[in-house]
Formats: C-alpha cells, sequence, structure tokens
C-alpha cells in the first residue's frame, strides 16, 4: 500500500518540476492526482482534504 502511494506521490511531484513556473492550474492538477493517491491508499477523505488544502495553501501563498 505505502509502495503504491508513493510513486503515486512520486508522479504528480516529477509532473509538477516538469513546469518552469508554476501557476494554478498546474498546482491544481498536481493537487488531484495528490487527493487521488491518498484516496486509493484508504486515508480518510477529510484527513486527504485537509493535506490537500494545506499543500494549496502553501504553494499560492
Amino acid at each position: 500500500m505505502f509502495e503504491n502511494l508513493s510513486d503515486r506521490l512520486d508522479l504528480a511531484f516529477k509532473k509538477l518540476k516538469g513546469h518552469g513556473t508554476l501557476n494554478e492550474k498546474n498546482i491544481n492538477d498536481g493537487l488531484k492526482q495528490v487527493r487521488m493517491a491518498l484516496l486509493e491508499a484508504d486515508v480518510n477523505y477529510k484527513v486527504a482534504k485537509s493535506v490537500i488544502s494545506d499543500i494549496k495553501d502553501r504553494a499560492l501563498g
């Protein structure tokens, strides 16, 4: 389970690294992948939502 989650998160972050400058659309696309990875790893929905919200707040400032 954790290996799959790690692989999915790695893939999401590699896709984000491929962009020169991150914008809100890039961030939202990446966060969608992170959210799906968390939910598929049976992370509680409220926890996944909180994690995504925190990441988005930090990324967008």
